[in-house]
């Protein structure tokens, strides 16, 4: 049984990694800026130790980890910038390396170790390489894009509508995952530590074209949806990260070996597109209030 300290507990990566390791029978050490939310006492049920620590508040960082077996990290542009995401990844690797925990396990993103000319992808390879250069025992989750996306923000506006409004050509595939699966096989890194250490690896459960997804997603939500390309001069007066991001993910894309990892980590319970858009709430999701301008 190990003892894991998840940062962004209360988020998606982090949340989705700590259920995973409670249904293991590990013990989860939650770390958040607010134990008293309700995703944080929605882990406390769960049987989670939930502490109060800071990525600005190095004691903090080193009391919440001390005794730990290991680490989940996740860093984050949104909501600040990409310079505070390097200096608080950063700062979390060095607290990690004074606690000589056995593993860190980072969460990425996938290609972020190439010269991709993304803001928030170059803010998460300075991370990565400071946690190679640190001496802990580390691995790397690059996870593509996230599927969860698509039931937010302005894809679900859109969809309130009947379009499918996402900034990439119809027909021009994308690598997915869902952070369920992103949390499992973090956790499954944790428990086969031997396996892992030192290595980086990109992860996606399925890919599809926006076209397909508009399509599933209409059997999902049993309208018609119909795919819009949003112009990236759209995307970029609201962030150029992110009209960056959209533009690698057309010019370039995210080739990601999905059928190997489908082979080789079958107990990871992979989920493809249609199987995470079938398990929506849609009726909720589309009668909640539209989102303020929002990535």
């Amino acid at each position: 049984m190990l003892t894991v300290a998840v940062t962004g507990a209360t988020g998606a990566q982090g949340g989705a990694t700590a259920r995973a390791l409670l249904d293991s029978g590990h013990r989860v050490r939650a770390l958040t800026r607010d134990p008293g939310s309700p995703a944080a006492e929605a882990l406390k049920a769960l049987g989670a130790d939930v502490r109060r620590a800071g990525f600005d508040d190095r004691a903090s960082l080193d009391a919440a980890l001390a005794g730990a077996d290991a680490l989940f990290a996740v860093t984050t542009p949104f909501g600040t910038d990409v310079a505070t995401e390097v200096r608080q990844g950063k700062a979390l690797v060095d607290a990690a390396a004074a606690a000589r925990l056995g593993h860190v396990v980072l969460t990425s993103a996938a290609h972020a170790d190439r010269d991709t000319g993304v803001p928030h992808y170059e803010s998460k390879r300075l991370v990565e390489r400071h946690l190679r250069d640190s001496g802990v025992p580390w691995t790397v989750i690059a996870p593509a894009a996230f599927m969860d996306n698509y039931a937010s923000g302005w894809t679900l506006d859109g969809l309130r509508e009947g379009t499918f409004a996402w900034p990439m050509p119809a027909d021009r595939p994308l690598a997915l995952i869902p952070a369920a699966d992103i949390g499992a096989f973090a956790a499954l890194v944790l428990r086969r530590r031997g396996e892992f250490t030192g290595r980086r690896v990109d992860i996606a459960s399925d890919e599809r074209t926006p076209g397909q997804m508009a399509e599933i997603l209409a059997a999902a939500v049993g309208a018609p949806i119909v795919h819009r390309e949003v112009p990236l001069a759209y995307v970029r007066q609201r962030s150029d990260d992110l009209a960056a991001m959209f533009a690698y993910f057309t010019e370039v894309g995210l080739d990601v070996d999905v059928a190997g990892l489908r082979r080789d980590h079958p107990e990871v319970g992979w989920h493809g597109f249609a199987d995470w858009a079938a398990a929506q709430d849609w009726p909720a999701l589309l009668s909640s209030p539209p989102a303020v301008s929002r990535h």
